[in-house]
């Protein structure tokens, strides 16, 4: 299976960002909206950094709730690890897992075309593993 597979059913859909917007407006997007990092792009839809929460609480244990004010791009991280739609899902778990990251940014063709969290990695492998045990079942059952 592959990052497609994910796609497919989650969509296409990712909160971007401009490296200008402030700590204290990403924060405020993250909280709104229940997600954990906003991907920073460019004006033609390059990845030029994330952003996540975790960034935004190390920067305030750093330096203070100053840092609020801040742009993204004073903290974003800068060297994001992406994925493409062709890779295959336990590759992308073992880069997130080796990392210790939870979002992977999917690019096509040089731009964004989506995001893969951990907790979707995770919710296809219990769909599989249900699926399997089901057709054992059923295998069982019919033996």
């Amino acid at each position: 299976m592959t990052v497609a597979v994910i796609l497919a059913a989650k969509g296409n859909d990712v909160t971007t960002t401009q490296p200008h917007r402030t700590l204290q407006e990403i924060a405020a997007i993250l909280a709104e909206r229940g997600i954990g990092a906003v991907i920073v792009t460019g004006g033609d839809g390059e990845v030029l950094g994330i952003l996540s929460e975790r960034d935004i609480v190390r920067a305030i244990g750093r330096n203070g709730v100053g840092v609020m004010q801040d742009a993204v791009s004073k903290h974003m991280t800068t060297k994001v690890v992406t994925a493409s739609m062709e890779d295959a899902i336990d590759h992308v778990m073992e880069q997130m897992t080796a990392g210790r990251f939870r979002h992977l940014p999917v690019v096509h063709n040089g731009r964004l075309s989506g995001v893969v969290s951990i907790g979707d990695v995770v919710k296809h492998r219990l769909e599989l593993i249900e699926s399997e045990h089901r057709a054992l079942r059923e295998y069982i059952a019919t033996a």
